[in-house]
């Protein structure tokens, strides 16, 4: 009874991985690599595990118990200590070197990439996009309030033109490289998109990266993909990829951190000269009173 369940154990575990529905979403970025290296580990994990499998299987009906028949006890075996450490060796080669190509392609960021902002928060997703200069401003986390949410440095010129898109969707165009820079102003996220494969964590107080080429159109949703806290499974947003046409409609729509304090300003005005009319309205009732 074993030595067949055993062997179920190795045949259902392969049946299920190769007719199981749960599976990757297909892919919508350049990153194919990533889904090759995880096959490819696949492969190898599983190939050991079914070795081992049908291997104590094999023991189990060789070796099992008859009467008047002793077992040898050898303590060291030089061959097979050899041969396990260069098997051992060549697998955990063949999952890490790959890797490792794969992760310098990660960190190597196209010069021609496009950089964009990703800020996240509990429990909410921003983003900034540089203006016509092609530059983000600076940015200080002390400089974050209710009328700056994203921190960036007023004097610094280069901000000015930032496109800020707080509370919307993040718009991205089709076949062009894109750095993600990403920032936390809490705790740990972790910003991830499933067809895009690539993700990075987002550490407060520094500043994450990596990049992607979004490879086909289409609605995609943003996950946190670190557990940050009782609202973790509600941080959602989306990425639309879409044609450059429909990119740059999206772009002109959108609001300027300049436009941004603009719009401070005149409210703190607006909201001087109703204080002043009230104010005043409440001098002259005092007077009437009188």
């Amino acid at each position: 009874m074993i030595v067949v369940g055993l062997v179920l154990v190795a045949v259902g575990t392969v049946l299920f991985h190769l007719l199981s529905p749960w599976w990757w979403t297909p892919i919508a970025s350049n990153w194919g690599y990533i889904d090759d290296t995880i096959v490819l580990t696949f492969w190898i994990t599983g190939t050991v595990f079914i070795a081992v499998i049908l291997f104590m299987a094999y023991c189990a009906l060789r070796y099992k118990h008859r009467a008047g028949v002793r077992s040898e006890y050898r303590p060291e075996n030089k061959n097979l200590e050899w041969w396990l450490t260069i098997v051992t060796t060549v697998g955990v080669a063949g999952m890490l070197i790959p890797g490792l190509f794969v992760w310098n392609q990660f960190v190597t960021v196209p010069a021609e990439a496009t950089e964009i902002e990703v800020m996240a928060k509990q429990w909410s997703w921003s983003f900034r996009k540089p203006g016509k200069d092609g530059k983000l401003g600076t940015t200080n986390v002390r400089l974050v309030n209710a009328d700056n949410p994203f921190g960036i440095d007023p004097k610094d010129p280069n901000g000015q033109d930032d496109v800020l898109v707080d509370g919307d969707n993040l718009h991205l165009p089709l076949n062009k490289p894109i750095k993600v820079l990403l920032r936390s102003l809490d705790v740990l996220h972790d910003f991830y998109v499933p067809q895009f494969r690539a993700k990075m964590d987002m550490v407060p107080g520094a500043v994450t990266y990596f990049w992607f080429t979004p490879t086909r159109t289409g609605t995609f949703d943003i996950l946190c993909f670190e557990l940050c806290g009782v609202g973790h499974h509600a941080m959602r947003s989306q990425v639309v990829v879409e044609a450059q046409t429909a990119y740059d409609n999206w772009l002109n729509q959108q609001m300027t951190f300049k436009k941004a304090l603009a719009a401070v300003e005149k409210r703190a005005a607006e909201n001087k000269q109703l204080a002043s009319r009230k104010a005043a309205a409440d001098i002259v009732a005092t007077i009437a009173a009188d």
